[in-house]
């Protein structure tokens, strides 16, 4: 008989995984744009592809990222009841703390998006609105994907989806704390705006 964590842990295991590709890295790595971590900030997301120029390896990466959250929480959802909020969570931290790079991950704002928009689409217009509304009126992308991470509960309990409020809590706490640093520059006034060749 199968002992009944083997599915949960499953989902959990294969949420991580699908959250931990490094879409980043090897999108600038075929694109011949060098190693990523070695560019600007060193962070493995979309904005640090920005800085390399290429506008285009910049939007996949943010594509992919975002991908990667609903694709976690759809296949959750399809392999275990209640499964899909698991698989979301696991792909944000897979995104912040992947495996395969020493657990030095991304900010995992796009990652985020995706689990939110796939969990409840009213939540992920709201995500996206917060985060481009801030990321364009400051210009500080640190800014917007913090502002929008911190919606996404908000936006939960007031459209009634009390049950989801914890996983995208927690997912906008550890956003919060991949941002430290981003808060530490933006109280010294030494946050680099969008357009900023390095951080």
């Amino acid at each position: 008989m199968t002992p009944p964590w083997i599915l949960p842990a499953f989902v959990l295991l294969l949420g991580y995984l699908l959250g931990s590709i490094p879409f980043g890295i090897i999108l600038t790595r075929i694109a011949g744009a060098g190693d990523l971590r070695q560019i600007g900030s060193g962070n493995i997301g979309a904005t640090n592809v920005l800085r390399t120029g290429r506008k285009g390896l910049a939007a996949a990466t943010l594509l992919l990222d975002l991908l990667k959250g609903v694709a976690a929480v759809f296949t959750g959802a399809a392999l275990l009841d209640g499964g899909g909020p698991m698989a979301g969570a696991m792909a944000f931290i897979g995104h912040c703390y992947p495996i395969w790079l020493r657990f030095a991950g991304g900010k995992g704002v796009a990652t985020m998006m995706g689990v939110v928009t796939a969990l409840y689409w009213p939540a992920g217009i709201v995500f996206a609105v917060v985060w481009l509304g801030m990321l364009f009126g400051t210009r500080w992308s640190s800014v917007g994907g913090m502002s929008a991470g911190v919606s996404a509960p908000i936006a939960m309990g007031a459209f009634g989806r009390i049950d989801l409020v914890p996983v995208s809590l927690a997912m906008a706490l550890i956003l919060l704390w991949r941002h430290r640093e981003n808060i530490g520059r933006l109280m010294k006034g030494a946050e680099p705006k969008i357009g900023s060749k390095k951080e």
